[in-house]
């Protein structure tokens, strides 16, 4: 499969403005604030392909743990000390696998979408939850039991994340060919 170099980087870029741009996108919620964050970390996994995915949320992080405040609340090193930098991580991951799965076929399917968008908000949670437990366990020592964590971390803030599922994967099977086809 042919690259384009220069296309790589401008879609690169434009998914971390749009990454930092959904950041800014909330409705306060308890603990973690919902964001259209997710969206834009799957659109990039989706679109990019798993490593031009994850690479796009690589480079929102770095931007963000370098000092920009580009994350929900703030920007700068001392982020990773905050329990909810557990979801950020995870963006990173779920890109990549999102875009493993949606791409392993050239035009995928409505079910291949959401496949991969629920492996990825599988994993956005997973990682944001255990690094929530450890962080507010541990480090913070105001400790979070499971039940309280699974209401504030998961309950409260997933139905908002299926739908924005659900919203990747119908814009995912629109613009895949389009992006595929340089039409974009």
């Amino acid at each position: 499969m042919k690259t384009n170099k220069t296309k790589d980087l401008m879609m690169c870029s434009l998914f971390v403005a749009l990454i930092v741009v959904g950041a800014f996108i909330k409705i306060p919620i308890p603990v973690v604030p919902f964001t259209l964050q997710l969206l834009f970390t799957m659109m990039a996994g989706l679109l990019l392909g798993g490593k031009l995915g994850a690479a796009s949320v690589g480079i929102y992080i770095l931007m963000g743990l370098l000092g920009l405040p580009v994350f929900a609340e703030g920007g700068g090193f001392a982020y990773v000390l905050k329990p909810s930098f557990g979801y950020i991580i995870g963006f990173a991951v779920a890109s990549y696998v999102t875009g493993i799965i949606a791409n392993k076929v050239p035009n995928p399917s409505y079910k291949r979408l959401f496949a991969a968008n629920f492996s990825g908000l599988g994993i956005v949670y997973l990682f944001g939850m255990v690094y929530y437990y450890f962080m507010s366990n541990f480090y913070l020592g105001n400790p979070i039991g499971l039940w309280p964590l699974f209401l504030y971390c998961f309950i409260l803030a997933v139905p908002g994340d299926i739908v924005l599922c659900i919203l990747g994967a119908s814009l995912g099977k629109r613009m895949i060919p389009l992006i595929r086809n340089n039409r974009m």
